[in-house]
């Protein structure tokens, strides 16, 4: 649930704070007065497009807060996937526009606004007029009956997608190994040479390395001697050597080294010494003795590296890699020996899993036609509460193999009459804005219990009703916020009057400049606003009789 929105330097905001509670807020103002701004600035905190002149001038950044408590296990759940912090089941989102960039913030953890997007998608749901129009498209209607389906649907969806994958990918390897006899021979004959050929060099695997290795050795041989032979000399018991020196301190220090204790462990120290120096004077000089150029091993070594790096410019960058290629090079020869039989294998696997997938399509179009029967006349009783009075509504779900995808072979088409006698058609051919309005809201009552998002934001659902129609949504919006939380912009007095909590936005000017604020209003101001909203020149008495008379229906209606 949305606990607050706290918004600074936002366009016409200076700073305002706005404590939303349980069921139905409502958001009322003149025209003009910023209501667009108050779900903009929502919307730019769940990582929409920001822009710098949204920044309130003379201010050097614009900030937008949003704090969220997060009960329901599918939605922890789903944050927890996305690697996102909650603190004592509360989140706390934080944007910051500034000129050139923004920052993002989940629990004071920098995210992007991808990351932003994902999580806006699990917290909150946000109608707006596009999403109205969204309803007219064939994609969105049968993305609405399979979340109305539910469990049912979604583990045969998830078969259906890996079976897809997997024929598409054997279609599509049909498809590229469409080959004439004469290009099967020149890629059999190349495939034989390329396996010939690493074949032939026997390759291990790392050698590359020790034989790069001995290479250097044997190239650099008199550089390695020079310099082993002078270590040697520098470190020897000849004269001036460290050795000679390193015995000389020992003897030394041994002639007092009875007179104290430090000076006994000084000589153990160079007894040490001298022991190290004498393994390592004895090891350099087996090595000395052992380095001796090696024509014939130089020979064999420069041909072997040189074999190593012709097969790497063509095959890969490691041994391994070129060991792979050779496999491939093997398979593609494979393939070609019996050319027909492989292609009939190939077709034979595509056909299967096509057959397999068009199986589960089936099922999941069995599943989609039960629940669209289902959905239609819940949706059609929905939409005789909101006065739709003699509406027809129906689901078409019509299957065609021919549209096959990982989705199913369906194509769904919500059909409706609203008027006695009218032939059943689709939305975009029946529906007026209005019209949409309550249909989408009307959809999200019957889908309300199926629905893990526990936010919603309506912004003017109200669009081109009126009178009775405009009373039975505003009924509907209490009986949905009964078990969601609604944040609802609205110029009708009936939708208002079921507020639970009812925000006044508000434009006025202090110090020469104009200033968006919002409060929430207390029940009598609440009602000075309903009779402001009922459209009277003044507000008289009788007016707020009226605004009175209609905020007791509607509470009459909620208890009810």
């Amino acid at each position: 649930m949305l606990q607050s929105l706290h918004v600074k330097n936002l366009a016409l905001i200076d700073e305002i704070e706005v404590p939303f509670g349980d069921g139905l807020n409502i958001l009322t103002g003149e025209t003009g007065a910023g209501k667009s701004i108050i779900i903009g600035s929502i919307n730019l905190a769940l990582g929409a497009k920001a822009d710098k002149e949204m920044i309130r001038t003379g201010a050097e950044y614009a900030l937008v807060e949003l704090v969220f408590t997060v009960e329901k296990p599918q939605q922890l759940e789903a944050i927890q996937q996305l690697e996102l912090p909650v603190e004592d089941g509360q989140i706390i989102l934080q944007r910051k526009i500034m000129p050139g960039r923004s920052v993002c913030k989940v629990c004071g953890e920098t995210v992007t606004a991808r990351q932003l997007k994902q999580l806006a998608e699990i917290l909150i749901d946000i109608h707006g007029q596009h999403e109205h129009q969204s309803l007219l498209q064939p994609a969105k209607q049968l993305e609405i009956l399979d979340a109305y389906a539910g469990e049912t649907l979604s583990a045969h969806k998830e078969a259906l997608r890996d079976l897809y994958d997997q024929y598409r990918k054997a279609a599509a390897e049909l498809s590229s190994n469409e080959v004439d006899e004469e290009t099967r021979k020149r890629e059999a004959a190349l495939a034989e040479f390329e396996c010939q050929e690493i074949e032939e060099a026997a390759l291990v695997l790392g050698e590359d390395e020790e034989v790069e290795q001995m290479y250097q050795k044997l190239v650099n041989g008199q550089k390695i001697q020079e310099a082993v032979s002078l270590a040697h000399a520098l470190c020897g018991y000849e004269e001036g050597g460290m050795g000679g020196n390193v015995g000389r301190a020992l003897r030394e220090i041994r002639s007092v080294s009875s007179y104290d204790e430090t000076l006994r462990e000084f000589e153990q120290q160079l007894l040490d010494l001298d022991s190290l120096l004498n393994d390592y004077n004895r090891s350099v000089a087996d090595y000395l003795s052992e380095l001796e150029f090696d024509g014939a091993l130089f020979d064999r070594t420069e041909k072997r590296l040189n074999l190593l790096n012709h097969l790497k410019t063509k095959y890969g960058n490691t041994i391994e890699e070129i060991l792979a290629y050779r496999e491939k090079a093997e398979s593609t020869l494979e393939k070609y020996r019996d050319y027909d039989a492989y292609r009939m294998e190939l077709g034979r696997r595509a056909d299967t899993l096509r057959e397999k997938a068009l199986t589960v399509c089936a099922e999941i179009s069995a599943i989609r036609s039960q629940n669209a029967a289902r959905l239609a006349e819940e949706m059609r009783k929905a939409l005789v509460d909101l006065n739709f009075q003699e509406v027809a509504f129906e689901i078409e779900v019509a299957a065609s193999e021919e549209m096959i995808s990982g989705n199913g072979f369906d194509k769904v088409t919500f059909l409706i009459s609203t008027n006695t006698g009218e032939q059943l058609r689709g939305l975009s051919q029946v529906a007026s804005g209005g019209e949409l309005s309550r249909i989408m809201l009307a959809l999200k009552t019957v889908l309300a219990d199926k629905d893990a998002i526990e936010t919603l934001i309506f912004d003017e659902i109200d669009t081109g009703i009126s009178g009775k129609t405009a009373w039975k949504v505003s009924e509907k919006m209490g009986i949905l916020g009964q078990g969601h939380q609604l944040i609802c912009i609205t110029h009708l007095a009936q939708i208002a009057a079921m507020a639970d909590q009812h925000f006044c936005i508000e434009k006025k000017v202090e110090q020469n400049r104009s200033v968006t604020d919002i409060r929430e209003l207390a029940e009598e101001e609440s009602v000075a606003e309903l009779a402001r909203m009922l459209g009277s020149d003044s507000i008289t008495e009788n007016v707020m009789n009226n605004a009175r008379e209609m905020k007791d229906l509607a509470r009459k209606t909620k208890q009810s």
